[in-house]
């Protein structure tokens, strides 16, 4: 399942990101994939546990985590700290499948169930650079405004193609959800979003109250926590 999750970020967010950001330093992208990735990721992005990467990926984090939609989609167990990364000058990062589990310093390692990319530049800032995902469905390109999300499933194919113009720079991160399967989770959530539409619609009532306690039922039987 792939959403797109509107205004996570507000402006004064991205543009206080975006300033810092632009006064820091980058390092070479393939410091944090492996020999296959590193065959074809070609950006920059901020050191794992700068300071700066470290403050930003709270606020990045808290956001995500206060969102209706991305918790409801998602159903968040553990977020790994959130990268920073930017393309420019033909960078761009080839295709490839996201490791299924992520180390974390100090920490367990996360089972990487859903990625996430949280735009930080507008569309009309940088040609190219579009994400594309690949699933059963076909080939989908995302280029969101600044501060807005797109989740998918970590297993899926996908690529960003080469910046050409101007600068894309982005907060990607992992998700281990409480359910794994990325099917069930969208079934839960498609639930989820009926049964909020039917309240709004018509309040609540003996069949809302059976359909709310399915979606927990479901949830009990398959979340792992």
């Amino acid at each position: 399942m792939m959403l797109h999750i509107p205004a996570v970020l507000t402006p004064d967010q991205v543009r206080d990101m975006r300033a810092r950001l632009a006064a820091t330093d980058w390092i070479d992208g393939r410091a944090s994939v492996g020999s296959q990735g590193a065959q074809v990721k070609r950006n920059r992005q901020l050191a794992e546990g700068s300071p700066l990467a470290v403050e930003l990926g709270q606020i990045v984090s808290a956001a995500l985590m206060a969102n209706p939609l991305f918790f409801s989609s998602v159903l968040p167990l553990r977020i790994l700290p959130p990268y920073f990364n930017s393309y420019a000058g033909g960078e761009h990062y080839g295709p490839h499948v996201d490791g299924a589990i992520r180390a974390q310093r100090g920490a367990s390692p996360v089972r990487a169930d859903v990625s996430c990319t949280v735009f930080l530049s507008d569309p009309d800032d940088y040609d190219g650079g579009g994400l594309t995902v690949v699933d059963t469905y076909g080939t989908h390109e995302v280029k969101l405004p600044a501060g807005d999300a797109i989740v998918y499933a970590s297993t899926s194919v996908h690529e960003v193609q080469p910046v050409t113009r101007g600068e894309r720079v982005a907060s990607f991160l992992w998700v281990q959800s409480m359910v794994r399967d990325d099917w069930k989770r969208a079934m839960l959530f498609e639930l989820d979003t009926t049964i909020q539409a039917l309240r709004a619609r018509h309040g609540d009532g003996p069949e809302l109250v059976a359909l709310t306690g399915h979606y927990h039922n479901l949830l009990r039987m398959w979340a792992e926590t």
